[in-house]
């Protein structure tokens, strides 16, 4: 989907971004330029951002604790 219309951003490109080590908005603003015309795709766009961290987290955390108990 299409997050950004002016600058044509889609959620996989937020996605590879925060893969790359983009975790911030104002990294995906400097990076895919996000939020930089209209600025009405923030909110979806931070949310996008915010769910794939999460996302991230969880896929994490059983890795951390098996390391932690072996």
């Amino acid at each position: 989907m299409i997050v950004c219309v002016c600058n044509n951003v889609s959620e996989r490109q937020i996605r590879r971004a925060v893969d790359s080590g983009h975790t911030t908005m104002p990294q995906l603003r400097e990076e895919l330029g996000v939020g930089t015309c209209c600025g009405k795709c923030h909110s979806c766009a931070k949310t996008v951002l915010r769910e794939y961290l999460e996302d991230g987290v969880r896929e994490a955390q059983p890795m951390f604790q098996a390391a932690i108990a072996a």
